[in-house]
């Protein structure tokens, strides 16, 4: 009896020490209290390709807005290598940066950004198009006296702000309206996006029944200092200068201005146009075009010309309404000194 219980109690004991000794290789092949091992990220979820693209703007910009698009606007220009400050500000160098961009991809060189532009610039970093800040248009020089970007539509021609010596116009055409007189004059002519306004404010003008005649456009230089110079022996300096100007203080160089008329005043300029059908259909619809009557009534003091109902200059819709509306010049507009 007693043999058969000692031999039951080795056999247990036996037994428990197989078990502990495998609940010890267990426990050192996986301890229970220890963390589950962290899952490792998915790299290709979670890194940001390095050419990562910067979503440009949807809207159009131009000098003088401001804002979180115009600052990815120049954000965007620098990946170009332009050097633009980033202050969120559509200033001279931002409005250089875009006409000087436009004049290398053959766009419609005018200073403000658009869809076209916008398009342009998608592609161009797409493709990893090398841009040569520059290239189309010397950076501005800030200790300059002549206007810092005379290509672009908003560029301020007058007797504090002058074209560059020399400067011509990009892409004059003659636009197909009336004209007075047959023969070809290089007056016919204006920068292509003007000219294309004035067709279609023509073509309203003739919806409307009424008919405008362009008179005078583009002058070179030259032109322009034969002009005063006549009228300053016609009427002397002092007088000559309220109405004339001098060559490189005109807009008619730009190439962005039309001066119109009517048969109700024979065809001339004078003052008595704005009178007609013609004039106050003008004052009520030019900016519906991109034109503004440049030298308005009661701002002589501001302009220093005369009032003159027939000069017309492009400088796009969305800032010949907002002068148009508040009864502004080009100078009040910019904030010119």
């Amino acid at each position: 009896m007693f043999k058969k219980y000692l031999t039951a109690t080795i056999g247990l004991f036996a037994t428990l020490l197989l078990i502990t000794a495998c609940s010890n290789g267990a426990s050192k092949d996986k301890q229970p209290n220890d963390p589950a091992p962290a899952e490792q990220p998915d790299d290709q979820d979670n890194a940001e390709p390095a050419n990562k693209q910067i979503q440009l703007p949807q809207e159009s910009l131009q000098k003088k807005d401001t804002g979180d698009a115009v600052k990815t606007l120049q954000e965007t220009l620098n990946k170009m290598d332009y050097d633009l400050e980033t202050t969120g500000t559509f200033d001279v160098l931002t409005t250089w940066a875009v006409t000087d961009y436009q004049k290398q991809e053959s766009l419609p060189v005018t200073g403000i950004y658009n869809d076209a532009t916008r398009d342009a610039m998608n592609e161009s970093l797409e493709n990893n198009t090398s841009i040569e800040p520059g290239s189309g248009f010397e950076r501005p020089d800030k200790d300059s006296d002549a206007i810092p970007n005379p290509h672009e539509i908003l560029a301020l021609v007058n007797k504090e702000h002058s074209l560059p010596n020399g400067f011509e116009p990009l892409n004059l055409v003659e636009p197909d309206v009336r004209f007075p007189f047959d023969e070809f004059l290089p007056k016919k002519q204006m920068r292509q996006v003007a000219a294309t306004a004035l067709e279609d404010m023509f073509q309203a003008a003739d919806d409307a029944g009424l008919e405008l005649f362009a008179q005078s456009g583009y002058r070179s230089f030259d032109r322009q200092d034969a002009i005063f110079a006549s009228n300053v022996e016609a009427h002397g300096e002092k007088a000559a200068n309220k109405f004339s100007a001098r060559p490189g203080e005109s807009e008619h160089q730009t190439g962005l201005t039309m001066d119109v008329t009517s048969a109700d005043v024979d065809f001339q300029l004078i003052k008595e146009f704005g009178e007609s059908d013609e004039g106050k259909w003008l004052q009520k619809h030019a900016a519906e075009y991109g034109f503004i009557i440049r030298y308005p009534k009661g701002k002589e003091e501001v302009t220093q010309y005369q009032y003159e109902p027939w000069h017309l200059r492009y400088v796009g819709k969305k800032a010949a309404t907002d002068i148009m509306e508040q009864g502004i010049t080009l100078e009040e507009y910019l904030g010119a000194d």
